[in-house]
């Protein structure tokens, strides 16, 4: 069951395709601390990552993201980025999970706050 939701899916793991071409002409660049891959091809003209689990693009850290889309040439493991107190650690997307932001008054939040700003609209 496994061979074949890899063969005819994407979104599970890397394909059949992708692991033929990886393991023919790619070259091993680095991992990050999530467990993604990054390779290129030995002319450097294409990159790539395989995902550690759960195929998600934010996933990959602004580092690396620079990287595979050619914005600079070094790999953050060759050239790390310097790092700014101010700057926050890299979160993924949470929409859809149980730690997705739910502004104030939302009703996804555990305890709503109540609101005196507001009263229930009753007919006559």
């Amino acid at each position: 069951m496994y061979f074949l939701k890899r063969l005819l899916t994407w979104w599970n793991s890397q394909t059949i395709s992708t692991q033929i071409f990886t393991w023919r002409k790619g070259v091993k660049v680095g991992e990050d601390a999530q467990g993604n891959i990054f390779y290129r091809t030995s002319d450097g003209k294409r990159r790539w990552v395989i995902y550690n689990g759960e195929m998600e693009a934010t996933r990959v850290t602004p580092e690396w993201h620079g990287w595979l889309h050619f914005t600079w040439d070094e790999p953050p493991t060759e050239m790390p980025m310097v790092r700014k107190a101010w700057e926050k650690p890299h979160l993924e997307n949470l929409t859809g999970t149980d730690a997705a932001y739910a502004p104030t008054g939302s009703i996804r939040r555990a305890q709503p706050v109540a609101r005196a700003d507001y009263e229930a609209w009753t007919p006559e």
